[in-house]
């Protein structure tokens, strides 16, 4: 199903309001490997990296008493 140029408006709109944007870049190759670990764990690579980010937060916030 196609989605119109409408939609696509709203969605880039939502995002905007309520999205930051983080760019990130690998080594050549370690693209498909987070790719394959992710969808391993039936995630969406946005979602591994963002679960992997929250973590590791939490482990070392815990660790310094924060």
């Amino acid at each position: 199903m196609a989605i119109s140029k409408a939609q696509q408006k709203a969605v880039a709109k939502y995002n905007a309001a309520n999205y930051d944007r983080i760019e990130l870049r690998v080594e050549k190759g370690k693209k498909e490997d987070v790719q394959a670990h992710a969808e391993a764990r039936g995630e969406s690579v946005n979602a591994f990296i963002n679960r992997a980010i929250t973590e590791t937060m939490e482990r070392d916030c815990a660790a310094t008493g924060e």
